[in-house]
């Protein structure tokens, strides 16, 4: 686990994500760094010590820009990380700020040729005069660095801030979302990229809504979902028209007028769309629920999950202080039984979505304790009534939020952003999260 006391800017994590085989644990933050943990092999004489992650390399991924033709500065903040499956014994990882994604390859090295013929051990040429004699060059081991390198720069793309990337299934090509456009982009061509969704406005008066995150499906090369700020979700299949505009399904809840209000359009935004594992269905979330749908159902979501109901009351005052608009990510385990979300205060929430059973937990440093259990947590209303441990809503922190989180591929393990705080949870021996 990793705590950091001083809450300085740069510090606060922006993203987190696993590689594809849970090994691996990246996270970026707002000052353009990207660190990565590594899981640490189980030892007889420890049982507990499997799982526990430990920084495996730290590098500077973006530095802060100016654009001069706009006179804009351009942020360093890692806005995504996407792991490529692995292919050999190198990892890579697609890392983006607002306007540039770059391709970082991870390697190992352990050993250092040694004994050239035409250089010394410093690297420098040596003077031919004095090579009387032909010798083989060899391995030799050393301590074990891990090197980063960055391999492609995938730069001036986008107008407007980049949202989302996602790696598709053929692992050869991604895609990179910004607020009114989606490119396609081949990992091995860096000049030039496909717009394969534009919701640009001949005129920009006529704005109605923005892309607010995009997702390849996991199996089908052709297949990508995106979502708006209006609450809908679009399908589109590459194989229909080079440039799909026209989505093949759209998913949207009908609203129900007499809920109306001036914040409804407001927490309609969908800040996060996933698809499960299984590619059936989509994970979406909103300022107030999470939603999972099923993508042989367009009319209205196949369930939806209370987030943190108890804010309603409280929606004038969230407004004021800008927190409305603070967009939560949303993962599925890796059985796609269980969904995850962040909450303010560093509280979190799990949904089953067999049992239907739901829980409250807090990322904090009494419960990142080794081997502690979570207590589960609870909020009361405004004027309902308290048990012993509950927590009034009245008494929340919202500079406390949880917006990013990551879930193990396989294994009951999560990663938990709190601010510059990173917590990781894992399952020892039963169904609860330990």
């Amino acid at each position: 686990m990793r705590v950091v006391d001083d809450s300085t800017r740069a510090d606060i994590i922006s993203t987190v994500e696993f590689n594809h085989t849970g090994e691996l644990l990246a996270t970026g933050d707002k000052g353009g760094r990207v660190v990565i943990f590594q899981r640490e092999p189980e030892s007889k004489g420890e049982p507990f010590s499997q799982g526990e992650y430990n920084v495996y390399s730290t590098f500077q991924s973006h530095e802060p820009e100016f654009d001069y033709l706009k006179s804009l500065e351009i942020e360093e903040k890692i806005n995504k990380i996407r792991w490529l499956p692995q292919q050999n014994a190198a990892h890579f990882l697609l890392s983006t700020n607002d306007k540039t994604i770059k391709l970082w390859k991870v390697g190992e090295r352990d050993k250092r040729p040694e004994g050239y013929n035409l250089k010394d051990e410093g690297g420098r040429i040596k003077d031919m005069s004095t090579v009387t004699s032909l010798q083989v060059p060899v391995l030799m081991p050393m301590d074990l660095m891990v090197e980063v390198s960055p391999r492609r720069v995938f730069a001036n793309a986008h107008t407007y801030h980049v949202n989302s990337i996602s790696v598709n299934s053929d692992y050869e090509t991604y895609m990179s979302a910004d607020d009114l456009r989606i490119n396609l982009w081949h990992l091995d061509i860096t000049d030039r990229s496909f717009n394969i969704v534009d919701i640009k406005p001949a005129n920009m008066e006529d704005l109605t809504e923005v892309i607010t995150a995009a997702e390849f499906h996991p199996h089908h090369c052709n297949l990508f979902v995106y979502s708006s700020s209006k609450g809908t979700l679009r399908l589109c299949d590459m194989r229909e028209a080079a440039l799909c505009d026209k989505h093949s399904k759209l998913f949207e809840e009908p609203e129900d007028p007499s809920a109306r209000s001036f914040f409804s359009e407001i927490i309609s935004s969908v800040s996060d769309v996933k698809f499960s594992h299984s590619g059936r269905y989509l994970l979406t979330r909103d300022y107030l629920t999470a939603k999972v749908w099923d993508l042989n159902m367009e009319s209205k979501p196949l369930e939806t999950y209370q987030v943190h109901d108890y804010l309603r009351s409280k929606l004038c005052s969230l407004y004021e202080n800008d927190c409305i608009f603070d967009k939560f990510e949303c993962a599925w385990n890796g059985s796609d039984s269980v969904i995850m979300t962040g909450a303010y205060n560093n509280f979190f929430r799990m949904f089953d979505r067999n049992t239907k059973r739901d829980v409250t937990l807090e990322a904090s440093r009494e419960s990142s304790k080794p081997r502690a259990v979570l207590k589960p947590r609870r909020v009361c209303a405004a004027g309902g009534k308290r048990r012993k441990d509950d927590i009034s809503v009245d008494s929340l922190d919202f500079t406390k939020k949880i917006l990013h989180t990551a879930w193990h591929p396989t294994e009951n393990i999560i990663a938990i952003a709190a601010t510059n705080n990173l917590y990781i949870f894992q399952d020892k021996l039963n169904s609860e999260m330990h």
